[in-house]
């Protein structure tokens, strides 16, 4: 096997964050020696996540076995996807900002025609629904827990809260045609054909579209994370992996 250096596009931020986190667990669970210090643990956790390295291929680079690498990436997961904000801290502090921007998006999964329930019909693929929100800049917030692929914007957004809890805060919201119907503060551009719309609607919904699409930044920013890509995982530990990329990506960008 031929092995060669490679570089992840992160700051150094993002490894002392995530070494410190790993050197508090290892003094609660007390342990004495390990294959790898806490800096070379939290690298070899970031390459898996940013860069979406095998397990196969990340055992060469940093000379330890298969096993112990799963076991450090999902230990570092778990303390990471602790560390995620829910959405009522989110909620609460985004009342400093003028609105926000709700945006869904599919994270594609390695499932057959036959999983039904992961199959996303706006996208035509196999894959888990998560919401996203972003400030008036496109800046990543919150990301949501994943559900199946089949699972609508509007119901995903009702099942996680989020439109209850934006409310609640008096959040003004941007969102797509897929939020419909949300009501709240939640609001959608009009949903007719554009032949058919007066000029002022035209107009609304021109300056709707332009708002909105800075939250694709911060769908943008969650999938530069390249794990979330493409995913060959169990769909149950999806949720923790989008938490712990948030926990790093806010850490990191702090």
């Amino acid at each position: 096997m031929l092995v060669y250096p490679s570089g992840i596009d992160l700051s150094s931020s993002a490894l002392r964050h995530l070494a410190g986190l790993l050197a508090v667990r290892r003094v609660e669970v007390g342990t004495r020696w390990r294959r790898l210090p806490v800096g070379r643990q939290a690298l070899l956790v970031l390459a898996r996540l940013r860069c979406g390295h095998t397990y196969t291929q990340l055992p060469a680079g940093f000379g330890v076995g298969t096993t112990t690498v799963y076991r450090y990436i999902v230990e570092a997961v778990e303390i990471l996807a602790a560390l995620a904000p829910d959405l009522t801290a989110v909620s609460h502090a985004a009342k400093r900002k003028a609105f926000v921007i709700l945006d869904g998006t599919l994270l594609l999964i390695d499932r057959i025609a036959a999983d039904r329930l992961y199959y996303s019909g706006k996208h035509h693929r196999h894959g888990m629904n998560v919401q996203v929100i972003a400030d008036p800049l496109g800046r990543l917030l919150w990301a949501s827990p994943a559900l199946p692929g089949a699972v609508h914007d509007i119901k995903a957004a009702r099942t996680h809260g989020i439109i209850d809890a934006l409310t609640a805060e008096d959040i003004p919201c941007w969102a797509d045609k897929a939020y419909q119907g949300a009501g709240g503060t939640i609001r959608v551009p009009y949903r007719v054909r554009w032949e058919t719309l007066f000029t002022g609607q035209q107009a609304h919904n021109r300056s709707h579209a332009r708002i909105r699409a800075l939250g694709e930044q911060a769908v943008a920013t969650l999938k530069s994370w390249r794990l979330l890509r493409k995913l060959r995982c169990s769909t149950t530990r999806i949720t923790d992996l989008v938490k712990a990329i948030l926990t790093l990506h806010l850490a990191a960008s702090s």
